[in-house]
């Protein structure tokens, strides 16, 4: 698909007209997530570890870049680690860029190279057990080719989540999007409009890839979890933005997001925000 605005989001925009108050923006610009300079605003939670511990200097800044390293780790041991934006989102437009470097770390699992993602409406990071091994979210998989086999980037996968494709709860746990496949140490830029409890689209650039629908908690593929937490059926209407550490370096240079609730009721300024936004 070459559409860079979902046709099926201008109708979710349009049946919310008639009950949805229409906002005035105060900025329509993208809000630097990522400073480039250190990790202020972000939160890090690595499995095994108690939250905010930066285990191994996993996540750092270097060269204007929020780098993922693992050369303080004599074996990855499923530590999986996600750094997560201190403020949750519910609609909005984010923006990351990313590739990935060098070699993946000792010990890391066959199905994690060259893999890592943005996980969007996540949990809270201070509800997250601390041998839990990912958050319960909706993950946009990020996937480095292996310089042969195809091999798709911006793919759904559903850490204690489920979502609706096609009109049909999908209860697996990943699912490959239509992108092609980016080799080497490129970098790529992933867009994602996130529409609250309603709908979720990837985009690699302005190219839509992946579309889902009604995103909420459900299904497996977290461990261990607190019940409280996870309670199945919720529909997911906002959440935290995380990204991963998988045990394959990558560097992320640019995370971004417009924020888009004050237009949710006018969907031909919503249209028009975020065209010119992907056109940035």
């Amino acid at each position: 698909m070459k559409n860079a605005f979902p046709l099926v989001l201008l109708a979710f925009c349009l049946l919310t007209l008639s009950c949805q108050k229409i906002y005035q923006s105060e900025s329509a610009e993208w809000k630097e997530l990522f400073n480039g300079k250190d990790l202020k605003d972000w939160t890090i939670k690595i499995r095994t570890h108690e939250l905010g511990d930066n285990f191994a200097n996993t996540f750092r800044v270097e060269d204007g870049m929020m780098k993922v390293r693992y050369d303080g780790y004599d074996k990855f041991n499923r530590q999986y680690g996600h750094i997560y934006y201190n403020q949750p989102y519910g609609y909005y437009l984010l923006q990351v860029q990313y590739r990935f470097v060098g070699d993946q770390a000792n010990g890391g699992e066959g199905w994690a190279l060259r893999n890592s993602g943005a996980m969007l409406h996540c949990q809270d990071p201070k509800t997250i057990l601390k041998d839990q091994d990912f958050p319960i979210s909706v993950e946009a998989q990020f996937l480095g080719g292996n310089g042969t086999d195809p091999r798709t980037t911006c793919n759904l996968c559903t850490p204690g989540t489920n979502v609706v494709l096609a009109d049909t709860l999908f209860t697996p746990h990943c699912i490959n999007s239509n992108s092609k496949t980016y080799h080497g140490e490129q970098w790529v830029t992933a867009n994602f409009i996130v529409m609250g409890d309603t709908e979720i689209h990837h985009l690699v650039g302005t190219d839509t890839v992946m579309s889902y629908y009604k995103p909420q908690i459900g299904g497996g593929n977290v461990n261990p979890v607190d019940p409280a937490v996870k309670i199945d059926g919720m529909l997911l209407k906002s959440g935290y933005i995380a990204l991963q550490s998988e045990s394959h370096p990558i560097d992320f240079r640019k995370v971004a997001l417009v924020d888009l609730t004050p237009f949710i009721g006018d969907p031909e300024k919503l249209k028009e925000l975020v065209n010119a936004r992907l056109k940035d």
